[in-house]
């Protein structure tokens, strides 16, 4: 399996000079082909390089830079027009799509550029690399990061690295190919997992990881927000950027945390993990206005996500179910009434008098729905007999 590993470089004066000038260039000669795109509306990458290979290079760019321009603004265009068919910018003549097709893709002057072996070199033992600039080839340049990120880094790296300059630092993003464990194919029982806002990820165990210190720094990240929007100025909107970056790290680094911990605990366990499906919640859910951003900057999708590529990696079996009334049926007798959740954290089973914690019976429910979903798929695969 894939995944990017992310390095911290920490260039000299002069050498961030140079990276962050090979940037601007790069980005630079990607809009101007972006441009060509869209005037041209040429559909392969190999008819784009005739037009605009030449002048690339005429720019000061490598060959293997312009090869990376070229190939990143057709990507672009790709994903963009993925995105229009499978309708995320909305319906034909929306105001979304429409300002997405009336306009060329335009990449940030900071934007990420892909390097290759003939471009980036690592020197791990010395914890340096060797990288291509526009003023040339610097050598002896050093990066950082954690013990296990150098050694995945050292082990499994290969492909391409993006060079991103964010906030004034530069970071090195490497793809490594990272084996998979064999998957637990008779996993003894499930682990069941409730998503939500006040307690972000409640397990069958009774394991709840609360939301309490991310929901107090978002609201008071919102309370910031709304004085610099106020303000309005330049740099004010500066701020809001830094600050609503700054706070995706800090949600992204709160649900790796979550996530490892319930991996762990599935994997010492030899269970599987049951997660809810909430595609399309955001859609269906009716908020009130004091809801809506607690709602909207709920991150379930992301630690979804961090759960599916943790559990591969463990060899650790992960089905999601539907959630459907997993908060009004009593994980004891099954009893399924909407007068049993009678607050957000207490349940109430009116049948046979059982109270629990309201997000430990949803997961416990999760954990049941999990083991039959797994069931009813290893069965499935079975063939007829002859």
């Amino acid at each position: 399996m894939k995944i990017v590993v992310q390095v911290k470089v920490l260039p000299t004066a002069e050498q961030a000079v140079a990276l962050r000038s090979t940037l601007r260039e790069c980005n630079n000669a990607a809009n101007w082909v972006s441009q060509v795109v869209f005037d041209r509306g040429v559909p392969r990458e190999y008819e784009l390089r005739k037009y605009t290979y030449a002048e690339i290079r005429a720019r000061g760019l490598g060959a293997q830079a312009a090869q990376h321009v070229i190939k990143k603004v057709r990507d672009a265009y790709t994903t963009l027009h993925a995105n229009i068919k499978a309708g995320n910018l909305g319906r034909s003549g929306s105001k979304r799509r429409t300002k997405a097709e009336s306009k060329p893709v335009t990449f940030r002057p900071d934007a990420a550029q892909p390097y290759d072996d003939r471009m980036l070199t690592w020197q791990h033992d010395a914890g340096t690399v060797s990288i291509w600039t526009t003023a040339g080839r610097l050598k002896g340049v050093r990066f950082a990061g954690s013990e296990d990120q150098l050694q995945v880094l050292r082990e499994y790296r290969k492909g391409e690295s993006d060079l991103v300059e964010r906030d004034g630092e530069f970071y090195l993003f490497a793809t490594c190919e990272v084996p998979e464990v064999d998957l637990n194919e008779s996993p003894d029982g499930f682990l069941g997992v409730d998503l939500g806002i006040v307690n972000i990820a409640t397990t069958s165990d009774g394991d709840v990881l609360a939301g309490r210190r991310l929901n107090r720094y978002r609201a008071r990240q919102l309370r910031l927000r709304a004085k610099l929007q106020k303000k309005g100025t330049k740099s004010a909107k500066r701020l809001l950027k830094k600050r609503a970056r700054r706070e995706r790290r800090f949600a992204a680094d709160t649900n790796h945390v979550m996530s490892k911990r319930i991996v762990a605990a599935a994997e010492r366990t030899s269970r599987g993990i049951a997660l809810e499906n909430l595609q399309g919640i955001r859609e269906r859910a009716r908020l009130r206005k004091p809801q809506r951003a607690a709602v909207h900057s709920w991150a379930f999708a992301q630690l979804g996500q961090f759960l599916e590529y943790k559990a591969r990696r463990a060899g650790v079996p992960l089905v999601y179910v539907d959630p459907a009334y997993t908060s009004q049926t009593c994980s004891e007798c099954q009893y399924t009434d909407k007068r049993n959740r009678t607050s957000q954290a207490r349940f109430e089973c009116r049948s046979c008098g059982v109270v629990a914690h309201a997000d430990l019976n949803a997961s416990r429910n999760i954990a049941r729905k999990g083991e039959a979903a797994w069931l009813a798929g290893r069965e499935s695969r079975v063939p007829a007999p002859a």
